[in-house]
């Protein structure tokens, strides 16, 4: 186990709040930076992206750093703007 696991169970066993709310707002974190690096792959800026959506800089920058509650129509765009596609897995 990295230092980073150990950090968040430790972390988990001290605070329920913490364990309550750790994987609600990690899932929403992943789904930022999973932009982010789909954006960064793809080799466009946020302003271009910003562009392609008809939006402003900040839209993105705000999508990829706080994506709580996304939209999926937002999602599904978000991906053509930078050549991908969203899949959903329920599990």
């Amino acid at each position: 186990m990295d230092d980073l696991n150990k950090y968040i169970a430790k972390r988990k066993k001290k605070s329920p709040a913490f364990a309550a709310n750790f994987e609600k707002g990690y899932e929403e974190f992943k789904i930022g930076a999973l932009l982010k690096m789909a954006r960064e792959e793809a080799g466009l800026t946020q302003e271009q992206v910003a562009e392609k959506l008809r939006t402003k800089k900040s839209a993105i920058s705000r999508i990829e750093n706080h994506a709580e509650d996304i939209r999926l129509s937002t999602l599904e765009r978000f991906a053509e703007a930078v050549g991908r596609r969203i899949e959903l897995n329920i599990v």
